[in-house]
């Protein structure tokens, strides 16, 4: 069904297969967790650039929000839609990126494990934490919190099951 539906809205298929990655490697964090509810990790993911259809800037998220709306899907696959940005948006960054001013760090463990496989996926490539750090590094005018945020969240779903 989402897949039909990111083509109905006429999302890119390179942004289609971008989000089908980003399931693949969803799936392979949350089997770390008992209790990650599947169903609605594979529509977050699915789902998460939707806005892409419309956009390509930071605002896919707030337009993408807008059409899972539209086809009456719940508020928990909106929460990671709109929060799989970055590692998270501060209230403060928000307002300095022209967002409509609020928190977009995600809170849940399914709005973590997207957002986290999202970083974790360059294109259609799975990518290291490092990559995603010399790039934020690179394109983020101070991407500090940015980062420090994306090594806790790699921490708490990936580092701490390998051993």
């Amino acid at each position: 069904m989402e897949k039909e539906l990111l083509k109905k809205e006429h999302t890119p298929e390179n942004v289609i297969s971008h989000c089908e990655a980003v399931y693949k490697k969803a799936m392979k964090i949350a089997s770390n967790f008992e209790n990650a509810d599947a169903d609605l990790i594979r529509k977050g993911a699915l789902l998460h650039d939707i806005g892409r259809s419309k956009t390509h800037d930071i605002t896919h998220a707030i337009v993408g929000v807008e059409i899972a709306k539209k086809y009456g899907y719940s508020q928990d696959v909106l929460n990671i839609i709109e929060r799989h940005i970055g590692a998270g948006i501060t209230k403060e960054e928000s307002k300095k990126l022209g967002l409509p001013e609020k928190s977009y760090v995600p809170q849940t463990l399914e709005e973590k494990i997207v957002a986290h496989a999202d970083n974790l996926v360059s294109g259609s490539k799975e990518v290291s934490v490092e990559y995603v750090i010399e790039k934020w590094k690179r394109r983020i005018d101070d991407p500090d919190d940015n980062i420090e945020r994306l090594i806790e969240m790699d921490n708490e779903l990936i580092k701490s099951f390998e051993e």
